[in-house]
């Protein structure tokens, strides 16, 4: 099976360290100045939990928990860059403040720590990548790292099952007296999640498995194609991190593999641009029709500004993308 190049481990270089540091200095002063100009409030939402959470993705599955038992911050915001993040003073304020951060884990945020360690407050992180077992065991998705370095682990519902579950005990442990309603919101999503991965591997199955051949922006939709028996064919840019850039070589061979493969279509990304996926397309012929959600939500009012519905659009684009538009998942995921 062909696959992209081996995918670099996500890597913070030192100056997007000191850019971060520099940051959280300048957060921190504005919080001071905000706190000693305001005092303390009293009143307001002071019985539900405050929590922040890094991701788009990890605030949604925080939120669906939650419910009214949680006031959640978010940090990135839709079509953001995790790999790319610089902090803001009401960053900082909220992290402050917040008795637990969620964090997607694997590489992904790992600036969360050091931004949870300035912040001068005494929140608990919450790693919600490595509560449950994370699926990915090579079929359909060939690398040759370990599996655990793939942050993208949210592509497998399986895996978001997992998360739902210690993100509950989490916020059990928070606030002890809302464990029935905290318990009736999992459950709740629970089903919703196993009646999402149902009707995507069935919508899937739809299409023939020679057809399955998966071209995206980067490599983010591993766990999303060993679930759902997809074959990745490669990647615009070959790495789990959008800061990598793919040399003229990779790029002819990309072109090369898509053209002996009969790809149908290349999957841009909502978040990233999609100069480099247009340049192979005119080179091949294939389609760039069918845009997919990676590593962000998309924006309020869109198809993929909620988990469910995120992963919904990407399962009825990667068909249509498939089939060459001949069929998609919106009557089999509604």
């Amino acid at each position: 099976m062909l696959g992209p190049s081996p995918p670099p481990t996500v890597q913070h270089s030192s100056t997007g360290r000191r850019r971060l540091r520099r940051g959280v200095a300048v957060a921190l002063a504005a919080l001071a100045l905000l706190a000693a100009g305001c005092g303390s409030e009293a009143g307001g939402e002071n019985d539900r939990v405050k929590v922040v959470a890094t991701t788009t993705q990890v605030a949604d599955f925080v939120r669906e928990v939650g419910g009214e038992a949680v006031e959640v911050e978010q940090i990135l915001q839709p079509n953001s860059d995790p790999h790319d993040y610089e902090p803001r003073p009401s960053d900082v304020e909220a992290v402050a403040s917040a008795e637990l951060v969620f964090v997607s884990g694997r590489g992904l945020d790992d600036w969360a720590e050091e931004l949870v360690a300035d912040s001068g407050g005494d929140a608990r992180i919450v790693d919600v990548g490595t509560i449950g077992p994370i699926r990915l065991e090579g079929e359909g998705h060939e690398h040759e790292q370990e599996p655990e370095l793939d942050p993208h682990w949210w592509h497998d519902p399986r895996n978001v099952k997992a998360a739902v579950a210690g993100i509950e005990k989490a916020l059990v442990v928070a606030d002890p007296s809302r464990k029935a309603e905290l318990a009736r919101n999992a459950a709740a999503y629970l089903a919703e999640l196993s009646a999402l991965d149902a009707a995507i591997a069935s919508c899937i199955d739809s299409v023939p498995a020679a057809q399955r051949k998966l071209v995206t922006d980067h490599d983010a939709f591993g766990y999303f194609a060993n679930r759902y028996g997809i074959e990745v064919v490669g990647a615009a840019i070959p790495s789990q991190t959008t800061q990598a850039q793919a040399s003229a070589r990779d790029l002819s061979e990309l072109a090369k593999t898509i053209e002996a493969e009969n790809v149908r279509a290349i999957f841009p990304e909502s978040s990233l641009s999609a100069g480099v996926v247009e340049a192979i397309a005119r080179q091949t012929g294939v389609s760039t029709e069918y845009t997919l959600y990676g590593d962000t939500l998309g924006p309020e009012g869109s198809d993929g500004d909620t988990y469910l519905r995120m992963e919904e659009a990407n399962a009825d684009a990667v068909v249509r993308g498939f089939s060459g538009g001949r069929r998609g998942c919106d009557a089999n995921l509604s």
